[in-house]
């Protein structure tokens, strides 16, 4: 019973979008209804600048390594925690706080990997940081991190189940990010800070 609560839990957390919040919070309106649609931390500093970023990116973040450290706090075996982390993950793309209209997961799901495997997050983290600095893309740079992350799970020393989570999350992060694919395929995606189109 206690499994169940946990990974719940996980969802519930998933499902407070920061980006929503802070933006409410500052005055920005819904992310959602403005810029790109995203509540994400590129949209919202499109919308309401590096402060509000910020903030965005510390809450979703922050969001899905709680989740995690929840369930380690309880003892949880492995899989539930990969469950815990997927169900955050999940609970940030469809929230059920914000009438299941969420984000695309780049930061929740790196806060979720960040709490499974430091070593793991930490790559994921400097190939988002040379993609993005290289190509001047938020979203290129989160596929390349969402693509590799899986990769950089199975040689770290987490349990195998948890890079299994990781791969619908991979998956998920792609599909999320279909109109950013179809920009960046016609040179249309906006650069990192640029408004978007």
């Amino acid at each position: 019973m206690i499994e169940i609560i946990i990974v719940a839990a996980g969802y519930l957390l998933g499902s407070l979008s920061a980006g929503v919040l802070v933006a409410r919070a500052l005055g920005l309106g819904d992310p959602r209804d403005a810029g790109s649609g995203n509540p994400g931390a590129t949209n919202v500093l499109r919308l309401g600048g590096k402060k509000a970023a910020v903030l965005t990116l510390i809450g979703d973040g922050g969001k899905g390594m709680l989740a995690i450290w929840l369930a380690h706090a309880f003892n949880m075996i492995p899989s539930i925690i990969a469950l815990t982390g997927l169900a955050a993950f999940i609970g940030h793309l469809y929230p059920v706080f914000h009438g299941f209209r969420g984000g695309k997961g780049v930061a929740t799901g790196f806060g979720v990997l960040l709490a499974w495997s430091w070593p793991a997050g930490l790559a994921a983290l400097f190939t988002w940081l040379l993609v993005a600095a290289v190509g001047r893309r938020s979203s290129l740079a989160a596929l390349a991190a969402a693509v590799l992350a899986p990769i950089y799970l199975l040689l770290s020393p987490a349990p195998l189940v948890i890079t299994l989570a990781m791969i619908p999350m991979a998956a998920l992060t792609l599909y999320r990010h279909q109109d950013n694919i179809r920009r960046l395929l016609d040179g249309t995606e906006p650069r990192i800070g640029q408004r978007s189109r």
